[in-house]
């Protein structure tokens, strides 16, 4: 189990893979929730103007 840790431990290519996953994870993953707040507010806004342009009548 040692040997294992270690070839996985000292692999140079698995270290690095792991730094930028690490690294970029938390980007990729806030990117895509502001994307979707600003993507529903948008929508929000412009159902806002057209419900401006169409009033409902009474």
């Amino acid at each position: 189990m040692n040997t294992l840790l270690d070839l996985t431990i000292n692999n140079p290519i698995f270290i690095t893979v792991s730094i930028l996953i690490i690294w970029f994870a938390p980007g990729i993953i806030l990117r895509m929730i502001t994307e979707k707040r600003y993507r529903k507010k948008e929508a929000d806004e412009r159902a806002q103007k057209i419900a401006k342009l169409y009033p409902k009548s009474k």
